[in-house]
């Protein structure tokens, strides 16, 4: 029986033939494979795409910059509110840029709406799984590709990354791709065409677009440690580095010079010395951790996939001579300690290697591990179902919402937990859309203390109040400047949003309890319209709003 993705009726054929006959004759499943893995990808990751609040920080942040993009027609310059977002580079807000319009200008959503802004997200979560598939097929067969594709469509951290309108899936889906054709490079240079080599290129373009360095570091490193271990370099000649490299300037220095210009060098200070710099230097938004903080995320992150990584980890090292090892290696282990030794960490910064760590997987799937480690990796795995189901069940009590509504998600992932003990892998994947369904569309909606700006934006609406200046004051998340409206305004303190509200007497404000005694010491003519209590995931706070006019 097969401990996969796939579930073991529909590779019956192959598993009765010899290897061989496999190979001329494969299953419908493998004929098709991409068109399966599509399906399987939308199957997990459509459950609370539509429905999941705009979050915070980054995804509003993101979401907003391209809404005022559309609302201004200035797509050179990145903005939130009045603010600059001199942070990351142009691309995913061009990415954005035609679903959000496009969904807005035929009414399949309102201004507001997030889920259009999400749609390169999905997308380059699909690319990056069908590139693990069709790429990985010269690496290590067409079938252990597949199964390493839905291993890692499954993974939640890629789960939870498709639903965010941020760059990481969309840059996991074009560092995959850039890093498989430098895999076809090194093993097979003969068979590197130049359309390949333009591929490799391209993806790396559109890597620095979406995040500055991060998909020409991830292949450098592993250029470098291919060079090193092989020890020849002549290969490097398949990926024709002399027009390539003038291809990847062409593409992304135009608007590199023109955000220069426009901003008189404020992007480069800002992205590099104040955004790269602090994370290089130090823990960025309070997000340092400590060495090895990755590792001991896999088997959350990669859950219900973590035990075919954890398995796999002795024969990989048993099997390091090998080419194809040695290139799923370069790309993976150089970055990751590269990720480790980085101060600031969050869990998505390694999501483009995980595509390498499923290959690597799914090609030691069958090797023979000794029983004490599967049983260690199995364990391991089942425990990080047992913190996800108690997670989702504990939740809803913390947060003050209805205690049965984590019930149904904690005792899926149960299932999803016995399935896996029980060797059938491919049910318990085909399990997690429910356990999603159970998160996203039963359990978050009936936990409003984490709903504060959709409340906020409610409150709004119910009297009309859309539209008008809107100041705040203690409460900074850009999610409410993604739903109330652009003319949003922070202020640091409430004595300033009291004066500005005194010079501005039609205008609306968001009073956190906190500065509500400063605001009303201004002596503004106001009167409560609302009040909305809540938790800020953002700051791990209880807070308690006022809407006045």
């Amino acid at each position: 029986m097969l401990h996969g993705a796939i579930p073991d009726w529909m590779l019956e054929a192959a598993v009765m033939s010899s290897p061989a006959s496999f190979e001329d004759r494969p299953p419908l499943i493998l004929r098709h494979n991409l068109i399966f893995l599509t399906v399987f990808c939308l199957f997990v990751w459509l459950p609370g795409f539509f429905t999941l609040m705009p979050t915070d920080r980054d995804e509003s942040r993101f979401a907003q910059a391209t809404k005022q993009m559309l609302e201004t027609g200035d797509y050179l310059r990145i903005m939130n509110g009045t603010e600059p977002r001199n942070r990351k580079p142009i691309g995913i807000y061009w990415a954005q840029v035609p679903f959000a319009g496009a969904a807005r200008a035929v009414g399949l959503a309102r201004a507001d709406a997030i889920w259009p802004y999400r749609l390169p997200s999905l997308l380059g979560a699909l690319l990056a799984v069908l590139a693990v598939a069709r790429g990985g097929e010269f690496l290590i067969g067409k079938r252990r590709a597949t199964l390493a594709a839905a291993w890692f469509a499954s993974c939640l951290l890629l789960v939870s990354e498709a639903h965010l309108a941020k760059t990481d899936a969309a840059l996991v889906g074009v560092t995959t791709v850039a890093m498989l054709l430098l895999g076809r490079a090194y093993l097979t240079p003969a068979k590197m065409n130049a359309w390949h080599a333009a591929g490799f290129w391209i993806a790396c373009a559109a890597g620095i677009l979406l995040k500055g360095p991060i998909t020409p570091l991830i292949a450098g490193l592993a250029i470098i440690t291919l060079g090193c271990w092989s020890r020849r370099w002549n290969w490097l000649r398949a990926l024709r580095p002399g027009w390539g490299i003038m291809l990847l300037l062409l593409l992304v220095l135009p608007w590199f010079i023109a955000i220069g210009i426009a901003t008189k060098g404020a992007f480069f200070a800002d992205s590099v010395h104040g955004d790269l710099g602090s994370k290089i230097s130090g823990g960025d938004d309070a997000h340092g951790h400590p060495f090895g903080i990755y590792l001991l995320l896999i088997p959350l992150v990669a859950f219900p996939a973590a035990a075919p990584i954890l398995r796999a980890f002795p024969a990989v090292w048993r099997g390091r001579g090998a080419e194809e090892v040695k290139f799923l290696i370069a790309w993976l282990v150089p970055a990751w300690l590269m990720f480790e030794l980085v101060p600031t960490k969050l869990p998505h910064y390694t999501l483009p290697l995980y595509p390498a760590m499923f290959l690597l997987a799914a090609h030691f799937e069958t090797a023979a591990i000794a029983r004490w480690w599967r049983n260690t990796a199995l364990g391991i795995t089942l425990l990080a179902g047992a913190a996800l189901s108690c997670g989702v069940l504990a939740a809803p009590f913390l947060l003050h919402g209805a205690h049965w509504a984590g019930v149904p998600a904690a005792l899926l992932i149960l299932l999803i937990c016995g399935l896996i003990t029980a060797g059938r892998q491919s049910v318990a994947l085909l399990m997690l859309p429910l356990a999603l369904i159970a998160v996203f569309e039963i359990e978050l909606p009936r936990l409003p203390a984490l709903l504060l700006s959709p409340r906020i934006n409610q409150a709004l609406e119910a009297d009309h109040l859309h539209g008008l200046g809107l100041g705040e004051a203690g409460y900074d998340e850009p999610s409410l400047m993604f739903l109330a409206g652009t003319n949003t305004q922070w202020f640091r303190t409430g004595t300033l949003l009291g004066n500005w509200m005194k010079q501005h007497p039609g205008n609306v404000a968001i009073v956190e309890a906190r500065e509500l005694k400063a605001f009303t010491r201004t002596d503004p003519a106001v009167v409560q319209v609302g009040e909305v209590d809540g938790f800020d995931y953002s700051n791990g706070k209880w807070v308690k709003i006022e809407v006045l006019r």
